[in-house]
């Protein structure tokens, strides 16, 4: 599956929320995406579209400079409507990256892996 977003946004640490870890964004179709951990979870928390939200253990993601890969289980494949995997190209001129990779890391942390494509990218 995949969309595209103007941009995503990232929130590592919600104080409001129970410091909940956020990357969301809404795609040019008008879909939302949302993943989100709390720091005292074991899982994390997606949500596409309408959909009620999964929770989601040993996923793998990958952050590219415009491109963000999700790959999930074969046994959670209803969380992207039957695919394996979303991919989200977003433009990266409009995207804090940084701050992306940080809340991906701390979502990630302990519930699946997490791979950076974004130094291999600058050289």
């Amino acid at each position: 599956m995949k969309i595209t977003a103007p941009h995503l946004l990232a929130y590592p640490c919600d104080d409001e929320e129970e410091n909940l870890a956020t990357v969301c964004c809404y795609s040019t179709q008008g879909d939302m995406f949302l993943m989100s951990r709390y720091p005292d979870e074991d899982e994390l928390k997606i949500s596409l579209g309408d959909n009620d939200p999964s929770s989601l253990e040993g996923i793998k993601v990958t952050l590219s400079p415009a491109r963000l890969l999700i790959e999930v289980a074969a046994d959670d494949i209803d969380a992207f409507n039957g695919e394996d995997h979303l991919e989200i190209c977003f433009d990266e001129n409009l995207t804090d990256t940084i701050e992306l990779e940080q809340t991906l890391t701390l979502i990630l942390d302990g519930t699946g892996t997490y791979v950076s494509e974004l130094d291999v990218a600058k050289t």
